[in-house]
């Protein structure tokens, strides 16, 4: 394998030791897992009346009954346990804290309390996210993420949240992922809210990052002591052609749209100009008020790397390239070129494990310092169980060898990497997917809720116990 940043100095057949401390986990989402849409107080999130929408998701599938984790988080933690990681990132349901995101729901709270404890008696850190993408749909019928008064709102949400929890949980993220929540969501559609208007896109960028500046500013209210930052989805964009000024530019774009319109503000006070250029037609500038960069650009502790697939683009496309969707405002002409060469999973995503790598020498390099975490790194396959029972995911198990090797080439280029985290944890609801793919370590039969651990899942935790990567087999 060759690492791009690195040449091929990682070789597969190479034993690698992590630094000691290196936190091993995995990672879930409440409206993925936890099923139980409407017990205990919740009301309706984003999410559950997009599922309601024909067509939106895959097989009409629905939060319900996910993985029922609401009432079998005990099971779940005691597999952490036993499969010796040593952190769980998991979120919280807005809605089922603060349903309707109006009063403080006592009985939601509860509910993460006894998680939280669960895993603190069973020697797993807890690791909370404020936010992965289930917004109370009160607030969307009054605008959403697009109106600045949810950033607010959000705010109440998490000062209930980390007042209640943030004595015994040390790690906090406030979003995961606001590139999917504002460009998925309210420009293409193709997530819930299920929009596609273009300015409303542009106006959540900015006030889901406000609402990650007050969220710090509440973590740092109640949990002083806490490490608190949050989750970016980072793909490094590269021109077919470096030597074409419209490639280029292409790249230009894509990468600003991804990455700099997120790393920047959070890491520099500022939005790339290039960025604000690229985004004037849709208004963006007049969302951003006098003291918003202050508070979007607090001191973070870690910022929580998400990594799937890098990307090629062109103005000029081949045969097989894809044309940009409507996520992509501001460069509908761009076009992604895939790579013959790459294998894919059961998604259609490239496995690209070098590009791991260069995403975190590019943040080590290019921004102020700050502890870096993979906080999600993962892959769909098929995942049949065999004539014993036995789901020999070995698929699974290169592709995480590979980013793993990745990420330890970055480490040694420098990179403060302290930490990886698996998605997931559970197979579970796959967004506009539904159940048709599964990620998990563990396999979950959604009739019965029979959890059953896949070859992965043994093969990670020796990984995670030892702190060491083994040599591929054969290799």
């Amino acid at each position: 394998m060759t690492m791009s940043v690195l040449g091929d100095e990682v070789a597969a057949e190479a034993k690698l030791t992590f630094p000691t401390g290196f936190l091993w986990g995995a990672s879930t989402a409440a409206f993925q897992i936890e099923g139980a849409t409407a017990d205990d107080g919740r009301t309706d999130s984003i999410w559950d009346a997009f599922c309601r929408v024909p067509g939106a998701v895959a097989g009409g599938d629905t939060g319900e009954p996910a993985a029922d984790h609401y009432h079998r988080f005990a099971e779940d933690v005691a597999s952490l346990a036993e499969l010796g990681f040593g952190a769980y990132r998991f979120s919280l349901s807005w809605p089922r804290v603060r349903p309707d995101g109006g009063p403080v729901n006592p009985r939601g709270l509860d509910f993460y309390d006894r998680l939280v404890d669960e895993l603190l008696g069973a020697g797993v850190t807890p690791w909370a996210t404020l936010y992965h993408w289930d917004l109370p749909q009160a607030l969307e019928e009054k605008g959403g993420w697009a109106n600045r008064d949810t950033a607010h709102h959000f705010a109440g949400f998490a000062e209930a949240a980390v007042e209640r929890l943030g004595d015994r949980v040390p790690f906090w993220s406030t979003l995961n992922e606001p590139w999917c929540s504002a460009f998925l969501g309210y420009a293409s559609g193709v997530h819930a809210p299920g929009r596609r208007e273009p300015a409303a896109a542009a106006a959540a960028v900015h006030h889901l990052l406000l609402a990650h500046g007050l969220g710090m500013a509440e973590i740092r209210r109640y949990a002083p002591s806490a490490k608190a930052g949050v989750t970016l989805n980072l793909y490094p964009v590269r021109p077919s052609d470096p030597a074409s000024a419209a490639d280029a530019d292409a790249a230009r774009r894509i990468d600003g749209l991804q990455n700099r319109l997120f790393l920047d503000p959070v890491l520099l006070g500022r939005y790339p100009e290039d960025l604000l250029a690229d985004l004037a037609p849709f208004g963006f500038d007049g969302h951003v008020r006098e003291g918003d960069l202050d508070l979007i650009s607090a001191p973070i502790d870690t910022l929580g790397i998400n990594y799937y697939r890098g990307y090629e683009v062109t103005a000029a496309p081949s045969s097989a390239a894809e044309p940009a969707g409507p996520e992509w405002i501001g460069a509908e002409d761009v076009w992604f070129e895939p790579d013959p060469a790459a294998k894919l999973t059961d998604s259609g995503w490239q496995v690209q494990p070098e590009q791991l790598a260069d995403a975190l020498v590019r943040v080590h390099r290019e921004y102020p310092a700050v502890p870096l975490y993979v906080t999600e790194n993962g892959a769909a396959y098929p995942d049949v169980a065999d004539a014993a029972g036995e789901i020999a995911d070995d698929d699974r198990i290169a592709f995480v060898d590979g980013h793993l090797r990745a990420a330890h080439a970055a480490l040694a280029q420098g990179v403060d990497l302290r930490g990886y985290f698996y998605w997931s944890l559970l197979d579970n609801f796959e967004w506009a997917e539904g159940y048709s793919k599964r990620f998990g370590l563990v396999h979950v039969d959604y009739a019965t809720q029979r959890r059953t651990r896949k070859r992965s899942a043994h093969w990670l935790s020796r990984v995670a116990t030892t702190n060491t990567l083994p040599p591929l087999p054969g290799a």
